[in-house]
């Protein structure tokens, strides 16, 4: 059945179907009413969305390409709440999601690209050929978690939240009998560098800030360090490729094997502190009192670990929020810094 063909067997307007579908106070309640039931009988389901489209040049979809495979998006806990958070916003403006992965991939994803009235990137796109086939498509498009010049950008203040996390650690430990100790602190990080392998980052060239909120952290962590007259030395800093368990541990028994043993790690995820959590008491060490963890996000399993994680809170479900809310609007939105903040909690609370 078509529109049309539903519209001549009930005797009304093409118009008067489509608008029972899509704009019932268009429509008496009988007529709409008598329109629907008809359609039910006879298995028509609406106007045809594709036909739709072609005529109106609109899909009703909004995309949202990620940084990393699907796969990724549905085990971290900063994404689950992100992606959370832009369903709330495009469930209340009924409005569709199409989510594509922004790195390689063994589909070819080029005609889904196509799609969508506009775009939310959530982090730069692994495949950077990506950005420029969105750009020439001159819809809206966000960058959330970096910026793209001439597009939306939506971040939280990295920066602050890792120099807040890391003055705490180092006022706490930077220090031995009143003198400056340049081991105190190491850090575990997250996609410094461009390799799998889990290292340090002496002697290797790191992302640069603009495509890397890890770089941003480490940034403040530096800058936190030399404001208490203290150092971070990158021999300390440990790159990992996944906020993921495994790497997690791997980076954390490296970094408590250095000697002198570190008395705090500063980590770039909460996923990556509690994998250290485990490996200080596997170890046999208290924590804070052998070693201070800190994490970064505040994901529920910071509160709920035992010790509780002192951690850097970032609002991911409302930066999804007002990331869907951003795009279908743009005109109404401006470049946004969300704020971030530093929680004390077990995990380093020493005197």
């Amino acid at each position: 059945m078509t529109l049309k063909s539903i519209a001549q067997r009930l005797d009304v307007s093409t118009a008067s179907v489509s608008n029972a579908f899509n704009r019932p106070d268009q429509l008496s309640a009988d007529l709409r009413a008598r329109i629907l039931k008809e359609c039910a009988r006879l298995g028509y389901h609406g106007p045809n969305h594709a036909a739709r489209s072609l005529r109106t040049g609109k899909s009703g979809i909004v995309g949202v390409m990620l940084a990393d495979s699907l796969a990724y998006n549905f085990k971290d806990p900063c994404a689950i709440e992100f992606m959370r958070g832009v369903a709330e916003s495009l469930d209340n403006q009924r409005v569709n999601l199409l989510l594509m992965p922004g790195g390689e991939s063994s589909f070819d994803q080029q005609a889904l690209e196509t799609i969508p009235d506009c775009f939310i990137l959530y982090g730069p796109p692994n495949d950077r050929s990506v950005l420029g086939r969105l750009q020439s498509q001159h819809k809206p498009i966000v960058a959330v978690d970096f910026t793209i010049p001439n597009h939306l950008s939506l971040n939280i203040d990295n920066y602050q939240g890792a120099y807040e996390a890391a003055h705490h650690v180092f006022s706490k430990v930077g220090t031995v009998d009143g003198t400056l100790d340049s081991t105190a602190v190491a850090v575990v990080g997250l996609r410094l560098l461009d390799q799998q392998a889990i290292s340090t980052i002496a002697g290797r060239t790191l992302f640069e800030a603009d495509v890397s909120i890890s770089r941003v952290r480490l940034d403040g962590f530096r800058a936190a360090a030399r404001d208490l007259g203290c150092a971070l030395p990158d021999s300390l800093v440990w790159h990992t490729h996944d906020s993921a368990w495994n790497d997690g541990v791997e980076a954390a028994e490296l970094a408590l094997q250095t000697q002198p043993r570190p008395r705090a790690l500063l980590c770039m995820s909460d996923q990556l502190a509690l994998a250290a959590l485990s490996v200080a008491r596997s170890q046999g060490l208290r924590v804070p009192e052998d070693v201070a963890i800190v994490g970064f996000d505040d994901i529920p399993a910071a509160q709920q670990s035992h010790p509780s994680l002192s951690t850097v809170y970032q609002p991911s479900l409302e930066k999804g929020r007002l990331a869907a809310r951003m795009v279908m609007a743009p005109d109404k939105h401006h470049n946004t810094v969300l704020p971030t903040k530093f929680i004390v909690r077990e995990s380093s609370a020493l005197k």
